[in-house]
C-alpha cells in the first residue's frame, strides 16, 4: 500500500510538473509572436523550440487518453533534447526572409511540427515496446516490467500517432508545394527538404499501408517508427545542418 501510494504521489507530482512547464513554454511562444509580429517558428530557435512545445502538448493528449505517464519518461527526454539544441542558435529577432512573409506560413509549419510530435510520441512508445519485448523474452519480469504497459497498448499508441501525424504530415507537404509556387514559381523543385520531406513520407505511407493490409503489428512496426523518427529528424535538422537550397535556414 505504502509503495502504491508513493508512486501514486511521484505521478502526480510529475504530470503537474510537465503541465506547469507546457504552460510556461506556450506562453514563452506567444511573447516571442508579440515581440517579433510573426509565429515564432521562422529560424531554427525557433523551430526547435516550437518543436518541443509540440511534442510535450501531443504527449499530454495521449497521456491523458492512455493514463500512461511512464511515456513521459521516454517523451519528454526528447523535447528537452530539442529546447537544449535551440540554445545552441541564435535567438535574436530578426527580419522575416520575404519567401516567409506569406499566410501559408502558419499553416504549413505547425501542421508539419504537429505530424513531427505525433512522430515523435510513436518513437517513445516503440522504444517502451521493445523493452517491453524484451523483459518477456527473458523472463525478467522484475519492478520496471512491472510499471510498463501491455504490449497490445503501446502498439496501440504506435498506431493512433502514426494515423493522426501522415494526415499532417500529407498535409504539410501539400500546402508547402502551393507555398512554393507561390513564392518561387514551381510546386516542385526537388530541394533538398522537399525531397527528404518526401521520403520521410514513403517511410510512414509504407509502415501504415503494411499496417493496414498485412497486419504489421508488434516489432516490426516498433522498429520502422523508430526509423522513421530519425528520417524525420533529418529531413528537419539535417537538411538544414548539412545541405544548401531554398529551404535551409539557421
Amino acid at each position: 500500500m505504502n509503495a502504491s501510494l508513493f508512486y501514486s504521489t511521484f505521478a502526480a507530482y510529475l504530470a503537474a510538473t510537465v503541465c506547469y512547464l507546457f504552460v510556461i513554454h506556450i506562453l514563452f511562444t506567444l511573447n516571442r509572436y508579440l515581440e517579433s509580429g510573426h509565429t515564432p517558428i521562422t529560424n531554427l530557435h525557433e523551430s526547435l523550440s516550437f518543436f518541443s512545445m509540440a511534442v510535450v502538448g501531443v504527449f499530454i493528449f495521449i497521456e491523458r487518453r492512455f493514463k500512461m505517464l511512464v511515456l513521459g519518461s521516454f517523451v519528454t527526454p526528447v523535447a528537452l533534447l530539442l529546447m537544449a539544441v535551440s540554445a545552441l542558435f541564435p535567438a535574436a529577432i530578426v527580419p522575416l526572409n520575404p519567401a516567409l512573409k506569406s499566410k501559408w506560413l502558419v499553416l504549413h509549419t505547425v501542421v508539419a511540427f504537429l505530424g513531427y510530435a505525433c512522430f515523435a510520441v510513436a518513437f517513445g512508445a516503440a522504444i517502451i515496446y521493445l523493452m517491453q519485448e524484451r523483459f518477456l523474452k527473458r523472463k525478467k519480469l522484475g519492478g520496471l516490467f512491472q510499471k510498463l504497459p501491455s504490449l497490445n497498448t503501446l502498439d496501440d499508441i504506435n498506431y493512433r500517432c502514426l494515423t493522426f501525424g501522415f494526415p499532417l504530415l500529407t498535409v504539410a507537404i501539400i500546402s508547402g508545394a502551393i507555398w512554393a509556387e507561390t513564392a518561387w514559381g514551381t510546386y516542385w523543385s526537388w530541394d533538398p527538404k522537399e525531397t527528404w520531406s518526401l521520403i520521410t513520407w514513403f517511410v510512414y505511407a509504407a509502415l501504415l499501408h503494411g499496417r493496414l493490409t498485412t497486419g504489421w503489428r508488434g516489432k516490426k512496426a516498433a522498429i520502422l517508427s523508430i526509423i522513421g523518427f530519425f528520417v524525420m529528424l533529418f529531413t528537419f535538422l539535417g537538411v538544414n545542418l548539412l545541405m544548401t537550397g531554398l529551404h535551409t535556414y539557421k
